[in-house]
Parts: C-alpha cells; sequence; structure tokens
C-alpha cells in the first residue's frame, strides 16, 4: 500500500475499469496469486483443486468487477468473492464447510460496507420514477447492455439511453441538493 492506504491492486482494478487492458491483465494475475493463496490455506485434504477456486473467482471478479466501489478497499471484496466461490465447491461435493472465525475477522468489515452501499443505492433508486429506476438497476447494477435492457422491457435502444440518462441526472441532482443544504 503506498501513504494513502491505496492498494497495487485497487490502482490496477482503476485503470483497468478505464479501459486499460494491459492493467486489467497484470491485475488478474495478481488476484490470482492472491486467491490462490487463500484456497491453498484452506483446502486441507485435496478434495477440491485450488484452480478451481482461483478460476471461478476471477471469473466472477470478471463478471461483476462494476460492483466494487473504487473507494473501497479491494482485498475485502476479492476475499469475499474467493470465499463464497470456496464454500459453494464444498457445497457441490458435499460437504460440510466449517469456517474458522478469525481466519475471516479481516475481511469482517466488508459485509457491513456492502450493506451500507446497498442501503446507499436503494435509497439512490428510491428517488426515481418506477420506469427510470428499472433501466439504472439494469445496466448500472445488472450490468446490462443497452440492447439487451431495451429487449428486456420492450423498449427501443434511444430510450433506454434517455431514461438511463434522466435517471442518473435525478440521482446526481437529489443527493448533491441534499448534500448542499446539510
Amino acid at each position: 500500500m503506498d501513504e494513502t492506504g491505496d492498494s497495487e491492486l485497487a490502482r490496477l482494478m482503476r485503470a483497468a475499469l478505464a479501459g486499460d487492458e494491459k492493467a486489467y491483465r497484470a491485475f488478474l494475475g495478481r488476484a490470482g496469486d492472491l486467491v490462490r493463496r487463500f484456497a491453498r490455506r484452506r483446502i486441507v485434504d485435496g478434495a477440491i483443486d485450488p484452480e478451481d477456486i482461483v478460476q471461478e473467482t476471477l471469473l466472477a471478479i470478471h463478471l461483476k468487477r462494476h460492483t466494487w466501489r473504487a473507494d473501497m478497499p479491494i482485498e475485502p471484496w476479492i476475499a469475499a468473492i474467493a470465499r463464497h466461490k470456496l464454500v459453494d465447491a464444498f457445497r457441490r461435493r458435499g460437504r460440510h464447510v466449517d469456517v474458522d472465525i478469525d481466519a475471516m475477522a479481516e475481511t469482517f468489515a466488508a459485509p457491513v460496507a456492502e450493506t451500507l452501499a446497498q442501503r446507499e443505492v436503494d435509497r439512490a433508486l428510491d428517488t426515481l420514477s418506477p420506469g427510470q429506476r428499472t433501466v439504472v438497476a439494469a445496466v448500472s447494477l445488472d450490468g446490462r447492455s443497452i440492447r439487451e435492457t431495451a429487449e428486456q422491457l420492450g423498449m427501443s435502444e434511444g430510450a433506454v439511453r434517455v431514461a438511463l440518462h434522466r435517471g442518473l441526472a435525478a440521482i446526481a441532482k437529489h443527493f448533491g441538493r441534499r448534500h448542499g443544504r446539510d
């Protein structure tokens, strides 16, 4: 971490989200090493190949990369995804999973932060009309494309773009005005 508390992984992910493919490859390599160490420490009986956990976790990170908040530490976010993938793998094999609380203590703050973030998202969506809420949630939260959203909602792509733009503008205006009064 540097003097601002920002990790190299977080810097690489921010660059990747901005379109830097080289940074994304570097991020995936380092995140893979982190997950590999995590999986090897927790898989003691050889029932699961740690590389399976690494691959499943990296795929989940790729698919859900838009859900990481750039102002939050990335390591707990990665650890939470890896932990879920490990538990899923044990469940698929019909094995009971006991998670050592002490080993997971450093990641306990992440679910609280995720819960608070979800409340903020819900509060922001509540300021929108039902149509705007549906479009903003589909594109910004679920990661659907404009085309997918248009097909799903029976709208034109232009109408989806307009609803998305107006919804995001309404959220920005609402929260900008609200914070200005505080």
